[in-house]
């Protein structure tokens, strides 16, 4: 079971995607006018040093070397403090909107969306552009915020159907139907009581299984009581025993320890990825690799199915999640699939990080 996320296939949809129109901060930007930063910190210095040059040039002031007064001396010195003095003003000066956009930032709050920065004063193009860089990149984030929290209560919701969908059908039916054997038992009499309660006995188990099934999509308890090797071994196995695509699976006796969550995430890319090969790939074959060097944990799953279509379907969620789950644990989630020649979704999460 090979989890290497690191698919990133830019469909025609990304590619030709209008360039989004301009935020505020980003007009202001490449509408305000006025001389950069460089131009200005470079006429501050030029001026101060035109105006020592003035000063030597108009001034009855000799400096001989080597200095051999106290009163050159002290001449350097004074003309070396104006200097520096007259610079930190101007330099201050041009660097104060610098000084107000990050106290922007600072006071920008993720919790609080909406905020941004959009007065920096005129004539500071520089400011002007940091400012709709900072903008820009909060945009980016709460979009990106608004949809991972809308794929989760998507992906919950949906899982919550499935389950509600899957107790009302099977464990229900198969309840219901228990009840009405052990009423007619009850109130007609049964010839041969004891295979009466063997058939009531057995559609319990049945029923028994059907819970465990659930329990174990909800939770894998081989994850909890053999630990990642084994309970990815245990869903080969399930998989491989469906009527679907052969499993082969490619493991490494020695993985390092993992976080709970680490796992989890691993567990559960592996999941969803051979749900889609069975579901929806039409693949014979799918093979799952799982192995470690010094540095990385690698999770990858290939099949030789119809591949993934050029362009997804609105409201694919499973991609979306994987992703999701790669970026909770620091891993880095890929995808090559091409049309009638198989996908291949691999994850890779830095064994470094994980240890920190």
């Amino acid at each position: 079971m090979g989890i290497t996320v690191a698919v990133e296939r830019r469909l025609p949809a990304d590619i030709d995607r209008p360039a989004e129109p301009l935020s505020r901060g980003q007009r202001s930007a490449s509408d305000s006018g006025g001389l950069s930063l460089l131009w200005r910190l470079f006429l501050a210095n030029g001026a101060v040093l035109a105006l020592v040059v003035v000063l030597l040039a108009v001034t009855p002031i000799e400096i001989t070397a080597p200095i051999v007064t106290l009163e050159q001396l002290l001449i350097l010195l004074a003309g070396l403090v104006v200097m520096l003095v007259i610079n930190l003003i101007l330099l201050r000066r041009i660097l104060a909107p610098l000084g107000r956009v990050t106290e922007l930032m600072h006071s920008v709050d993720p919790d609080r969306p909406g905020r941004r920065i959009d007065d920096v004063g005129p004539g500071h193009p520089d400011a002007a552009k940091l400012a709709a860089a900072f903008n820009g990149m909060l945009d980016r984030l709460e979009a990106e915020r608004r949809e991972s929290a809308r794929v989760a209560l998507a992906a919950q919701e949906r899982e919550r159907l499935r389950v509600a969908r899957e107790l009302h059908d099977e464990i229900g039916q198969s309840l219901t139907a228990v009840t009405l054997k052990a009423e007619r038992a009850a109130d007609n009499g049964a010839a041969d009581p004891a295979a009466e309660l063997r058939r009531i006995a057995d559609d319990i188990r049945s029923s028994l299984d059907e819970v465990r099934r659930i329990a174990r999509e909800l939770r894998p308890e081989a994850l909890d009581d053999l630990g990642l090797a084994n309970a990815v071994i245990a869903l080969c196995r399930r998989v491989d025993a469906r009527d679907g695509p052969r499993v082969r699976l490619d493991l490494q006796g020695n993985l390092p320890a993992l976080s709970a969550e680490v796992e989890l995430v691993i567990y559960r890319i592996a999941q969803e990825r051979l749900t889609n090969a069975v579901r929806h790939s039409h693949a014979r074959s799918a093979t799952v690799s799982l192995k470690a060097d010094a540095e990385t944990v690698t999770l990858g799953v290939t099949d030789d199915g119809t591949g993934m279509p050029s362009q997804l379907p609105a409201g694919t969620a499973g991609i979306a999640g994987m992703r999701e789950r790669a970026l909770l644990v620091g891993g880095r989630l890929s995808i090559q699939s091409r049309p009638e020649h198989g996908t291949e979704v691999r994850l890779a999460i830095p064994v470094e990080q994980e240890d920190a």
